[in-house]
């Protein structure tokens, strides 16, 4: 039986039609669909030579790169699993990452050594040999001398579409982060529903800022690759607000992805900075990972006029789960939108695992093609997630008359406060319109009367000032007293705690604030 192609299938049929176009490049170098096959070929090759095969993991630790991309290609051509590490991983979590998928090869960027020295000894299924350097350092084998020793032939591994294809580790927003399986048609599910929810062709060039050790990014990067198109790789470490949008002028990109924090740095950009530009081509902007208000939708509108503005909701394990497109921005204010073309069901939940009418709040269910097989190693936590074939990332939702769903927030950041639920999103959402308020997070601190007491944890506009008394008034009368904050800490941008993608660690948030 004939099936889908996998991402290293499409690199062979889009070298057959684009050979000399251009795949993959950043701001000094670039390389066609010819010359990117053959790098991984050659990349390919010396993965097998160092001893690893199909559903043996590699990790990888890098910064955005040319090179986390072909390793994605090279893995997938070979059978062995990709497992890429967030590289703000400190040494301790890198250490229990490489050890819990029991890695047998490290591909490590130069500038993150730091975090790779103190665990080696630790990690004993890696020869030292196996370690592979992208950059300048002593001690390693370096990824480019890698591929001069290496075959630029096509590798004879078969993989079938059920084999494990990648593992990606959890942010780690609720506890330990937790390797999530996932297949290679889980992938192709999804390249090819987005190309038509998102319209992609071989003609868009997507500029990748999102962190590539993420679903978001390995997701959107790797879907314009499959359809042919482009991508321009950019550091996710390092976020210019202006230098973007000359790129995006320069480079002539047609999508990206960003979260609300870029975002609210791309509007803040002067008016002199953008002198000039005009994002001819840009055609579609994604806002994900975190929600965004209504206001900063309209305030990108108008920034990027005339480009299509789509909101998706998602998670590693299941895939992109709803999609809000452009005519609905402003139909179905707050709402994630309806289900993905053709590959995604949904269900919303009670505590008893039974259905609940449209308007109550439940936990979010789905079902689809792009599910993760399984948490890695843990039965019991990959059992408590499904209900059936329904699986429940923990986020909390409601459904209305019209089929259009709205995130309330995770289950786990839920307050309980005097016996009453309240759900952070909501209140940070109005928290985020006082003009002096650049970023907020709603937590639950323990309190005697209460049992928990709302808090909230404000970061100011720069140059701005409020105080404690203000925060908590600007709530009344916009939300039910018992959801109003009692609290306001304020503390420096750089301090409040965000995953890769932007959002919120209210966990940490608890533990710092915990005793106040």
């Amino acid at each position: 039986m004939a099936h889908w192609l996998n991402l290293a299938d499409s690199l062979e049929v889009n070298v057959g039609k684009y050979p000399d176009k251009t795949a993959l490049l950043d701001a000094d170098r670039s390389f066609t669909w010819t010359e990117l096959d053959q790098r991984v070929n050659r990349l390919a090759n010396a993965l097998l030579a160092m001893g690893l095969g199909k559903g043996d993991r590699v990790a990888i630790l890098l910064e955005n790169c040319l090179e986390i991309v072909e390793l994605f290609y090279a893995t997938a051509r070979t059978g062995i699993v990709a497992v890429p590490i967030n590289f703000r991983c400190v040494a301790d979590e890198v250490g229990y990452i490489t050890d819990n998928c029991e890695a047998k090869a490290f591909f490590v960027h130069d500038i993150f050594l730091h975090n790779v020295e103190p665990v080696k000894e630790c990690l004993e299924r890696i020869p030292a040999e196996n370690y592979v350097l992208v950059g300048s350092g002593k001690g390693y084998r370096g990824y480019e001398q890698l591929l001069e020793s290496a075959s630029p032939e096509r590798p004879g591994v078969k993989v079938e579409p059920a084999d494990t294809w990648i593992m990606l580790y959890t942010s780690g927003t609720t506890g330990t982060p937790k390797g999530v399986v996932r297949s290679h048609e889980s992938y192709t599910a999804f390249y090819l529903i987005n190309a038509i929810d998102f319209a992609f062709t071989e003609d868009d060039i997507c500029m990748n800022i999102m962190p590539l050790c993420h679903v978001n990014s390995t997701f959107f990067t790797l879907n314009v690759l499959y359809v042919g198109g482009a991508v321009y790789v950019h550091p996710a470490s390092h976020f210019d607000a202006a230098e973007v949008l000359r790129i995006i002028d320069r480079e002539g990109i047609t999508f990206i992805s960003f979260v609300p924090t870029h975002y609210r740095m791309l509007l803040a950009v002067p008016k002199q900075e953008r002198k000039g530009l005009t994002y001819r081509r840009l055609k579609k902007l994604l806002c994900s990972s975190a929600p965004a208000t209504v206001e900063m939708k309209k305030a990108v509108m108008k920034f990027f006029d005339g480009v299509d503005l789509y909101e998706g909701y998602g998670s590693t394990e299941a895939g992109i789960v709803t999609v809000l497109k452009p005519d609905e921005q402003f139909t179905k204010p707050g709402s994630i939108g309806r289900e993905s073309t053709g590959t995604s069901l949904i269900k919303i939940l009670d505590e008893n695992k039974q259905p609940l009418p449209d308007g109550q709040v439940g936990e979010l269910y789905s079902h689809g093609p792009m599910l993760l097989d399984e948490y890695f190693r843990m039965p019991e936590k990959t059992a408590s997630s499904f209900a059936g074939e329904w699986f429940t990332a923990g986020d909390m939702a409601y459904r209305d008359e019209d089929g259009y769903f709205f995130l309330v927030d995770r289950k786990d950041n839920m307050i309980i406060t005097g016996g009453e639920k309240v759900f952070p999103s909501e209140v940070e959402a109005i928290l985020c319109n006082h003009p002096a308020v650049f970023d907020a997070a709603i937590v639950g601190m323990p309190d005697e009367k209460w049992g928990e007491l709302v808090t909230a944890i404000v970061v100011l506009k720069e140059g701005m000032s409020a105080g404690e008394q203000e925060i908590v008034e600007f709530c009344r009368g916009k939300v039910s007293s018992y959801k109003r904050p009692k609290k306001a800490v304020f503390i420096p941008a750089d301090e409040m705690p965000r995953t890769a993608t932007g959002k919120i660690l209210h966990r940490q948030l608890r533990i710092r604030f915990g005793r106040i």
